[in-house]
């Protein structure tokens, strides 16, 4: 799995992932550290992790002193990519319907990460050498014979997702607490992560690192896989537990207790990170053959009274924050919501088989705001876009936290027979075409709507739009059909006041009954200036 950079903001806003995807150590305790012994086959459970963890938020935080061979901790970026592990020497090949490969350790992944086998409820460890891997040109395969790895990078699960003759990857942990995860028929797009701290703030974002996991072995008939991790960081020390369940959409259930070793400014969870270059909004700041480049294009999120709201994506100007203060959401999520090819035009890429991702929060989350932020990138290989959970009240030292939720990774289908869905936005000079002379900093926002709740609207029956701007002068609006697509097209034409933000919501409605989720965005001036 190819793993992209994430953006630096201001030197501290957001640090690149890659320059921290280290692993870190989990200290000793009395009798040894969480895996110990495991070469006898330790008992194991969460609860036994949990406690493990709390003690480890006790102690002060060391990173790992763990040393890759030399031959390993020179590769470049190309030499790591040449290395594959073998299929043949897949774990459990043949004995079920999961498969793990793991991934070599190298390049940016200099610190060992440790991986287990649970069986009947003891760990064992499993060991990785490189004869277990092909070292492809250009690296000299002899020189990596008879190495011994003191740990992996990650690894990845294998499930017959698409076809019952085919290993398709399922789901790959690599790289901090980052994990990805694939629906039938999907290719890799975004990523969810254990846990964010302090992301866009002016103290640096830190990145909690998955040190060591535990996996269940799975039986012949499992259906599902169960698998542990540790995490732990400067500011934080965890047990993450995951059951996963591949199918047309695959589901992880995920319990997350923390144990909070130094204040955080703000505590993200659930989060999930992406890429949004361009689409209808913005392209005309990009000079490309493509209609549209982007690994999502929406957060959407369903409140506890059922009213969905859907946020279009930005590659905004500057960093640009959003905060939508709720009480127990029922879901949130980044979609990838537009699945034409023809509007991509990537053949190579697959954009439209990008998964989208469903946070489904288990249990009563309370209040918080959920945080979408977006930085601006010129390159598709920068993931842009984040999104989590924050909870309400301040996160101090000592405190202990549990979080559970279910994430959906697939080609998530949306009904419309309750709330119309926004299929478009686009974006432009403000005013009437044609003319010449129009207001300084007019801006048209154009925002179409589709849904079998539609189709039931008479000719004679009047859709209208509730429409709210901050920091700007709405100067017109209007909603009309679509003869072309059945769509209803909402069109805004508003001034700003300023530089600042402006926030922008709209739904429609029926003699007081709204038809549409509640479309929202955020845009400035500056924004899609080439």
């Amino acid at each position: 799995m190819h793993r992209r950079t994430f953006l630096v903001c201001g030197g501290k806003a957001l640090l690149g992932a890659a320059a921290l995807m280290s692993t870190a150590a989990i200290a000793q305790q009395p009798g040894g550290d969480p895996a110990a012994g495991a070469e006898e086959g330790t008992p194991f459970s969460f609860d036994q992790l949990t406690a493990m963890m709390k003690e480890r938020a006790g102690q002060p935080f060391e990173p790992s002193q763990e040393e890759l061979p030399e031959v390993i901790a020179r590769l470049t970026y190309d030499e790591h990519r040449a290395i594959r592990y073998r299929p043949d020497q897949a774990v459990w090949k043949g004995e079920a319907p999961f498969e793990l490969q793991a991934f070599h350790p190298g390049w940016l992944f200099k610190q060992p990460v440790h991986l287990y086998v649970v069986e009947n409820g003891r760990a064992s460890p499993l060991e990785f050498n490189s004869g277990v891997f092909e070292y492809r040109k250009p690296l000299d395969a002899q020189a990596f014979s008879g190495v011994e790895l003191p740990g992996v990078a990650g690894f990845r699960l294998h499930y017959p997702l698409n076809r019952p003759d085919v290993m398709d990857e399922l789901v790959a942990f690599l790289g901090a607490s980052y994990f990805r995860a694939l629906g039938r028929g999907n290719l890799y797009g975004l990523s969810a992560r254990g846990l964010a701290v302090n992301t866009a703030t002016s103290v640096g974002e830190e990145f909690p690192v998955f040190t060591n996991f535990w996996i269940e072995k799975p039986g012949p008939q499992d259906e599902s896989i169960r698998l542990y991790a540790a995490l732990d960081s400067a500011s934080v020390a965890g047990a993450y537990a995951f059951t996963i369940t591949p199918g047309q959409n695959t589901v992880m259930e995920v319990t997350a207790r923390l144990f909070i070793r130094r204040d955080i400014e703000r505590l993200g969870i659930a989060p999930m990170t992406s890429m949004f270059l361009f689409a209808e909004n913005n392209r005309s700041a990009f000079d490309d053959y493509r209609g549209q480049v982007h690994d999502s294009d929406g957060l959407k999120i369903i409140r506890a009274n059922g009213e969905e709201v859907w946020r279009n994506l930005n590659n905004p100007s500057e960093l640009a924050n959003s905060f939508y203060i709720e009480t127990s959401p029922k879901a949130f999520g980044l979609f990838q919501r537009d699945r034409d090819f023809d509007h991509y035009q990537d053949a190579g890429a697959g954009y439209q088989r990008r998964p989208s991702l469903l946070v489904e929060p288990l249990g009563d989350w309370g209040k918080g705001a959920i945080n979408l932020v977006e930085l601006p990138t010129e390159l598709e290989i920068n993931d842009n876009i984040v999104a989590f959970w924050i909870p309400e009240g301040e996160i101090k030292a000592g405190q202990e936290l549990e979080y559970s939720y279910r994430l959906t990774w697939g080609s998530i289908e949306e009904p419309t027979g309750e709330y119309a869905r926004v299929t478009a936005l686009r974006t432009g000079i403000g005013g009437t075409s044609g003319v010449e002379e129009k207001a300084e900093h007019l801006r048209k926002f154009v925002v179409d709507f589709e849904g079998d709740i539609l189709k039931n609207v008479s000719s004679e029956q009047k859709i209208e739009a509730v429409v709210s701007a901050s920091r700007a002068e709405i100067v017109h609006t209007t909603v009309s059909p679509i003869q072309a697509n059945g769509a209803w097209r909402l069109v805004i034409d508003l001034v700003p006041e300023s530089d600042a933000p402006v926030e922008l919501s709209g739904y429609l409605s029926l003699n007081g009954l709204r038809l549409s989720e509640i479309w929202t965005y955020q845009w400035r001036r500056t924004d899609g200036q080439s």
